[in-house]
């Protein structure tokens, strides 16, 4: 008897954008994503908008204002660097076959921009050869006018875009994984005496490959009744335990999401279990960059315990 199946859909592939010679990033495509998730391909001369490399500034390292204290024998000391939001300057042009189609695209590609005043940020993402790929969140600021010059704003012309940027620092798209999960239990003194892994799930060592700190999540898959995550270079650390909430220690498969920027847990229902960090004590700790000794404790481990650590590496420059 033949089966009824339902039809196999194939998610769109994103269109390939051709990479151009970028001031300040070299050789690269540009995809800009609005808040509702479409792309724009930025870089792509064949269509009928796309960025003009001339007057390009914002896309390199990020600005810093410093603190600094006055030292008696002259000259000053550095305290602090805060890193700046950063401000992305680009020119845009937009043309179309007749008036109505250039007046198209111009309203199309600046309510892209516009609307993530309202909806949220839009993404700017810029694309190697080797098939790399950094991003960063944009707010649009100013710049979507014309140049009010003849000729222009009939089937042609071009806006000077400034999009303003939360985070300064570039992100790359792919994130780093760790997966960390207990073994079967073993009997202490048979065959020969062992120790099982159902207590500590090991030390690691994380390497963040990006120019600055990451703030990672963190995944504890039950069962357990006590979870602790340990930075071995500094001791800082932080305890969850479920055990604090009213349902008690995670169940086999339960699972539970600690975020550290902002501070976040999350049962997989959606409740805050906050609270069940050892707070004041608990330090949410970052990954800094280069190799960091870490180390995931579950008290109540069993088969299938499991602790997951995600972060996507962030940089100074696309």
């Amino acid at each position: 008897m033949p089966l009824i199946t339902a039809p196999v859909i194939t998610p769109e592939e994103p269109p390939v954008v051709p990479p151009v010679e970028i001031p300040e990033v070299g050789y690269a495509a540009v995809t800009y994503i609005d808040p509702t998730g479409r792309r724009w391909p930025m870089t792509d001369t064949t269509l009928e908008w796309y960025a003009l490399a001339e007057g390009v500034s914002g896309l390199g390292a990020a600005t810093y204002t410093l603190t600094s204290d006055p030292h008696p024998r002259g000259g000053a000391r550095l305290r602090h660097a805060q890193p700046q939001p950063r401000t992305i300057v680009w020119p845009v042009l937009v043309k179309g076959a007749d008036h109505m189609v250039f007046t198209d695209n111009w309203r199309g590609v600046g309510q892209a921009f516009t609307r993530t005043l309202r909806e949220g940020p839009g993404t700017l993402e810029v694309a190697r050869p080797d098939g790399s790929i950094r991003r960063l969140l944009v707010h649009y600021s100013d710049g979507w006018d014309g140049r009010g010059q003849t000729a222009t704003g009939i089937t042609w012309d071009s806006a000077v875009v400034t999009l303003w940027c939360e985070d300064p620092y570039w992100v790359d798209a792919v994130p780093r994984h760790i997966h960390r999960e207990s073994g079967s239990a073993q009997d202490f003194l048979v065959p020969y005496p062992t120790v099982s892994s159902s207590q500590v799930l090991g030390e690691t060592v994380v390497t963040n490959p990006g120019d600055v700190e990451v703030w990672p999540e963190w995944v504890v898959t039950g069962p357990a009744s006590l979870i602790t995550f340990t930075r071995e270079d500094t001791g800082d650390s932080f305890v969850l335990d479920p055990t604090a909430t009213a349902h008690g220690a995670l169940l086999a498969g339960e699972q539970v999401t600690i975020s550290t920027d902002p501070p976040s847990v999350r049962f997989q229902d959606g409740s805050n279990w906050v609270g069940a960090l050892n707070w004041p004590s608990a330090v949410l700790w970052s990954l800094p960059p280069g190799a960091t000794p870490v180390s995931f404790q579950l008290d109540g481990a069993t088969t299938g315990s499991a602790v997951d650590l995600t972060f996507h590496p962030r940089y100074e420059m696309a």
